[in-house]
């Protein structure tokens, strides 16, 4: 008993290790983005692509990551990632341009997407079904303690010691995080250890993955539709290889077979596509139109994220009682309604209505992620927990990717390629509230896609 309860520790402590870091280094460096703007001369659309770059290698690589610590171990490919991401940081906190800065979040990306998925994968490895959500959302909260983190300690570097100092913190941290994993966890989870690894099906999905994505984030113009157009038919390509492949890298009999692995994933892309750049656009409100300082606007920024932090152990053990998918469709109700008030944002608008609106969303998230987790790894055997996180995570990177190609497309239209500066201020807030209401519009329909997955515990 003891012996389970200590590998059950340290899974837990790898997992809120992992899914800490990450958060806190893309909250933090959102914060810092006005900072980067002014000292590299970078506009508004190279701004977004900081962000961008960063989720479109990570969600590139998840997939092919995920079946790859089934196969060769969970912790090893952590470690791993955590190497590629502390080098990569080094780098970017001393680039000398917004190119360089760019090419370095790329690498990053590739870490981080060995870091990602790990985490919750080794603590659907050690926990059973009915200490699952609650053991998810403890990890959870750490996503969220992270981006809670991140904006304050963001704000006061970037103030204090400038915004490559965030890059630095993320080296020292990353060098802590190796260390202490190496230390106390000597387990490794490897449950398809043996069986081969898709090289071909990884490389067609990297690539076509990719061309989607990067045509995806330059619309209108015409290689962003025909860069679109090959990713989609590689993608349609890919799929038919790995039905017919023996090890796929993507087992996509778990989407035909299983209607709630399908539908909890596609609530996932819904959600994180209507959500993942509000952060980045009241953070640029917040300093541009309201003047505030980096500190002022990352302590703002905080609300959210430390009110999911709060909830989310919570709601987890929430849904070992309730089936996910009702608690998830009202969390996905309360993002609706939030993001329809920010769609009215102005100029005028108070900063308390700001925060209060903040902290309603950061409980729509927390009743939607956690249960949503849950409901994905309680729909897969346990030799697919990798691959189950890897595909979960990569729904996540690319809402993620979505929303932020959401942001740019309507900035490319309504501002163009200029630095936001006081003239440019009326139509900024204009693509602010489209923006929004785009979101509002989508996270409507995640509802149904939430409702939709039926129950996990009789698999109706």
């Amino acid at each position: 008993m003891d012996q389970t309860a200590s590998l059950k520790r340290n899974a837990l402590l790898a997992a809120v290790l992992s899914s800490f870091l990450g958060p806190f280094v893309a909250s933090s460096i959102t914060v810092a983005l006005p900072a980067i703007g002014s000292d590299l001369s970078m506009d508004a659309i190279s701004l977004g692509w900081i962000a961008t770059a960063y989720l479109l290698s990570a969600a590139a690589f998840l997939v092919p990551v995920g079946r790859a610590s089934d196969i060769y171990g969970r912790k090893k490919t952590f470690i791993w990632g955590m190497v590629i991401s502390i080098v990569s940081s080094a780098f970017a906190a001393f680039s000398t341009s917004g190119a360089w800065l760019i090419v370095w979040r790329v690498i990053q990306g590739v870490g981080s997407s060995m870091i990602f998925g790990t985490g919750i994968t080794i603590v659907a490895s050690v926990y059973p079904a009915n200490e699952r959500g609650k053991a998810l959302g403890i990890t959870l909260t750490s996503v969220y303690v992270g981006l809670s983190a991140g904006p304050f300690i963001g704000g006061v570097l970037t103030a204090v010691l400038g915004w490559r100092s965030l890059f630095i913190l993320n080296v020292l941290i990353g060098m802590i995080v190796v260390i202490v994993t190496l230390w106390k966890i000597k387990e490794e989870w490897a449950e398809a250890r043996g069986e081969g690894f898709d090289i071909i099906g990884s490389v067609f999905y990297t690539g076509a993955f990719t061309l989607a994505m990067y045509g995806l984030t330059v619309l209108p113009s015409v290689p962003g539709f025909s860069f679109l157009t090959a990713g989609c038919a590689g993608l349609f390509i890919f799929c038919l290889w790995e039905l017919k492949a023996r090890h796929p890298v993507l087992e996509m009999r778990l989407f035909l077979n299983n209607r709630v692995f399908l539908f909890s994933n596609l609530a996932t892309l819904i959600n994180y596509s209507a959500t993942f750049a509000v952060t980045f656009l009241i953070s640029l409100y917040l300093q541009y139109t309201k003047q505030l300082s980096p500190q002022a606007a990352g302590l703002i920024l905080v609300c959210q994220p430390s009110m999911q932090a709060a909830l989310s152990s919570y709601t987890g053990r929430l849904s070992d009682r309730i089936e996910p998918r009702i608690v998830s469709s009202c969390g996905m109700a309360a993002l609706t309604i939030g993001l329809i008030i920010f769609g009215f944002i102005d100029s005028g608008t108070p900063l308390p209505l700001v925060i209060g609106n903040l902290l309603f969303l950061g409980c729509g998230f927390a009743l939607f992620v956690s249960p949503n987790t849950n409901a994905v790894m309680s729909s897969v055997d346990r030799k697919f927990y990798g691959v189950a996180s890897g595909t979960m995570a990569t729904m996540r990177v690319v809402g993620q990717t979505l929303s932020m190609g959401i942001v740019m497309f309507v900035f490319t239209v309504l501002i163009g390629k200029v630095q936001i500066t006081p003239e440019h201020y009326g139509p900024f807030l204009s693509s602010v509230r489209t923006v929004f209401f785009i979101f509002a519009f989508l996270s409507f329909l995640g509802i149904f896609a939430s409702l939709a997955r039926g129950r996990i515990r009789t698999g109706t």
